[in-house]
């Protein structure tokens, strides 16, 4: 009897921690999706298509649907990070992917950081470069105490009400074209594929489409059993990003609807400094501390959990010596190449680009590996509508692509 209660126990404690996880993991991405890169594309593109950016917005949601149920259900089922997957569809595939994502995150991490000391300006005074320093010594401190994970998950869930509570602010004190943002978003008179593959990329794309399916296996989930625990986070992270990327292009087109022109050094503050004058430019800058404060701790755990190959708990312990150094190692590059170089709006835009391109890369090698039983087992089989959608996203995705490539010439 005692031995039966004991496992109940032990049952319900494993529930609630992968409970905890999914809910984690569900912020951690939505918090990465929206962060300054997020801010800065939005505003840069609304400014440029005007109504017609809701399209580039509607895709990015359906986009992020299909993307994380996938890529979230298929490191669950198979127990194993995505690098770790990509070696097992073809060996040396893992360490491109790590590279692309890393390398990635490594670079939309100089404005995260940026954009977070950015934020500080606004707010203090204090010099960007300066507050920049501020913000990664407190990233660092938050990833590498004892009990991170959680620290990571609580930091993010109060950041993401402030952002939430900002943006309702805004909306409520501007004149917002609800009709004309609704039917331009669903049939836009013009369809501009760079906006589109930097959104999608920005938001989804590179270390973001990793980082709840990591956060979840880091919280225990393995196996189909577990499969519920995806759902769960996946579509509580989609609904969270995409409430706020809505919130965000409606604050925007309110602005330019107005023939306000925005200004293109800091087009996101332009917004909410035309709302609300000097109290809505504060209200920016702690916009701007919150979302970089938290792409910071996700692009970092997501990035240096592709650097992670371990199979066995030993060999995971092992990592973890390192892994406060190579946390500590990729913050710090982003600071000091932000305080030397700045410009963290193009950075953003670029990166966010560049992101575009990794994801129709790392979804097809993930769907791929729904094919492979010694990687999700002999009686895994992947639902078909989530095979054909992602097949579709990778398609379009690549096309987008080439599309924005040859457009920029």
């Amino acid at each position: 009897m005692k031995q039966q209660k004991n496992s109940e126990q032990l049952a319900e404690s494993h529930r609630n921690k992968l409970r905890a996880a999914a809910i984690g993991g569900a912020f951690l991405m939505a918090m990465s999706a929206v962060g300054p890169g997020f801010l800065t594309q939005t505003a840069t593109f609304t400014s440029q298509s005007g109504a017609n950016f809701g399209f580039a917005i509607l895709i990015c949601i359906l986009v992020d649907i299909v993307v994380q149920l996938n890529i979230w259900r298929i490191i669950v089922v198979a127990g194993k990070r995505a690098q770790v997957i990509a070696n097992e569809v073809f060996p040396g595939l893992g360490y491109l992917l790590s590279a692309l994502v890393a390398i990635g995150g490594l670079f939309f991490n100089i404005g995260n950081i940026g954009g977070a000391g950015l934020g500080l300006n606004v707010l203090f005074g204090i010099s960007p470069q300066n507050g920049a320093i501020l913000v990664a010594t407190f990233t660092i401190i938050i990833l590498i105490i004892k009990n991170a994970l959680t620290t990571v998950d609580r930091t993010v869930q109060v950041l993401a009400v402030i952002k939430i509570a900002i943006l309702i602010y805004i909306l409520w004190i501007m004149k917002v074209p609800y009709v004309t943002a609704v039917r331009h978003s669903f049939a836009p008179t013009k369809v501009n594929f760079y906006s589109i593959v930097t959104i999608v990329g920005g938001t989804v794309g590179g270390y973001i489409s990793f980082a709840g399916g990591h956060r979840l296996l880091a919280g225990g989930a393995k196996g189909t059993a577990d499969i519920k625990y995806v759902n769960e986070g996946a579509l509580t992270g989609i609904g969270l990003a995409s409430v706020i990327r809505v919130m965000l292009f409606l604050a925007g087109l309110a602005v330019i609807v107005t023939g306000y022109q925005l200004d293109p050094t800091n087009p996101a503050a332009s917004i909410f400094k035309y709302a609300a004058g000097n109290f809505g430019y504060k209200f920016f800058g702690l916009l701007l501390l919150a979302s970089g404060i938290s792409s910071t701790l996700g692009s970092t755990f997501t990035s240096v959990s592709f650097l992670n190959y371990a199979l066995t708990d030993k060999a995971s312990n092992k990592f973890a010596k390192y892994q406060r150094i190579l946390t500590m190692t990729f913050i710090i590059f982003s600071t000091i190449v932000f305080y030397f170089i700045g410009q963290p709006a193009k950075v953003l835009v670029v990166v966010g680009a560049l992101n575009g391109f990794i994801l129709p890369i790392a979804l097809a090698i993930l769907l791929l590996a729904t094919h492979r039983q010694k990687i999700v087992g002999a009686n895994y089989h992947h639902p078909l509508w989530l095979m054909i959608t992602g097949w579709t996203v990778v398609v379009f995705m690549a096309y987008a692509s080439v599309e924005a490539v040859i457009n920029m010439f």
